[in-house]
């Protein structure tokens, strides 16, 4: 779309969110934000943050049980896979993806941790599949203005409650010409 170039010189990286263009038309992605949680020449990977399902952790893993956390669509790769990021610093094997944000960890600790209580759901987002990109994919929808990549992520963003909200938040935050693109409607033949 000619109308809608913008520069963003910000390169993907740990720990940084992409948004979705106002208008990308991949409906995986449509008003997305995305935890980077890694990139490198082989690749991207991470999980879309405001994509809640209709299932609770409970429903899905037999061995846990009074978690009534939403279990989040990660992106359309392997949602037969669990992933889960956090801000326990604590849980063993967790990879720091910078600002006090891990992603995973020891999966046995965790589900002991859920069953003595001795965990604050607030500080664990659970997702079903992924967000992948091959060697240069992601590079190539950068280049077509696909993604705005933004600084690193925090930890009030991340786990932001408000999932329907985020995407919106996210761009006012950046200001100029993105808070602008916020407003933009979803299909723009309603402006």
């Amino acid at each position: 779309m000619d109308f809608f170039k913008f520069k963003n010189n910000l390169t993907p990286e740990k720990g940084r969110l992409l948004i979705s263009e106002p208008f990308l038309p991949d409906p995986n992605f449509e008003r997305t934000v995305v935890l980077i949680c890694e990139h490198n020449e082989d690749g991207s990977f991470g999980f879309i943050l405001n994509k809640p399902s209709a299932v609770t952790l409970e429903d899905i893993i037999e061995d846990i049980n009074d978690y009534k956390e939403t279990v989040h669509i990660g992106g359309p790769v392997q949602q037969d896979t669990l992933h889960f990021i956090h801000k326990a610093e604590y849980l063993e094997d967790g990879v720091d993806l910078g600002n006090g944000l891990y992603w995973g960890g020891n999966f046995e600790q965790l589900i002991s941790l859920i069953d003595t209580k001795a965990i604050k759901s607030e500080d664990f987002k659970f997702f079903v599949g992924y967000s992948g990109w091959s060697e240069g994919q992601l590079q190539d929808e950068l280049d077509a203005n696909s993604w705005i990549v933004t600084p690193n992520a925090t930890k009030e963003l991340v786990f932001d409650q408000d999932v329907e909200a985020l995407w919106k938040r996210v761009l006012k935050g950046l200001g100029g010409r993105y808070n602008v693109y916020s407003n933009y409607p979803t299909d723009p033949r309603l402006n």
